[in-house]
């Protein structure tokens, strides 16, 4: 937000050979935007999991922890309730796993699926834990996460390679059209 960029006069006309690494970097500022939200919510993750049994039930150490916890859960559905509105309808313009109902596409978004559904259980729990302290289950919680972990993770890596320079320059897009996505 409010960043200033030096226009980069990379012609599409370029070979990725003929690409200079600065060129390669601006076509790359999707990738790398996604990829620090992304490091985020992996780090998040495994911290929850790994504290997940540090908590006694009840008290206020485990209040704080299951608040820390649904702030993954926001900002998860928040990321991806943004990706879907702003950014996969801009990509799927010439990149068919963006595209939503496509037969053999859309396969982003059917991670999605799979995270919403994970994700809604895991706030299901959170609640469930918050109104009434002494359900919490560490073990409980962390099956739950295993549930999602591997498709959550994965999807995030193939979002980031999906929006590389590489990528993006094969479909088609023009820096001009890189620079104009939401960020």
């Amino acid at each position: 937000m409010g960043r200033t960029r030096e226009p980069v006069v990379a012609s599409s006309a370029k070979t990725d050979a003929e690409l200079t690494d600065r060129e390669k970097k601006e076509w790359n500022h999707l990738a790398d935007m996604m990829e620090r939200y992304h490091n985020h919510f992996k780090h998040n993750f495994h911290a929850i999991y790994q504290n997940a049994d540090k908590y006694p039930k009840g008290g206020p150490s485990l209040r704080r922890f299951l608040q820390e916890s649904q702030g993954l859960y926001r900002s998860l559905d928040m990321h991806h309730r943004i990706e879907e509105a702003y950014f996969f309808p801009l990509l799927a313009k010439r990149m068919p796993q963006f595209k939503a109902g496509a037969r053999e596409s859309g396969e982003h978004l059917k991670s999605h699926k799979a995270i919403h559904d994970g994700i809604e259980t895991y706030a299901s729990l959170l609640l469930k834990y918050a109104s009434d302290p002494s359900t919490y289950s560490p073990e409980e919680l962390r099956g739950n996460m295993d549930s999602w972990r591997e498709v959550l993770f994965r999807h995030l890596d193939e979002e980031v390679e999906d929006l590389g320079w590489k990528r993006m320059r094969e479909a088609g897009f023009t820096l001009e059209e890189i620079r104009a996505f939401p960020e």
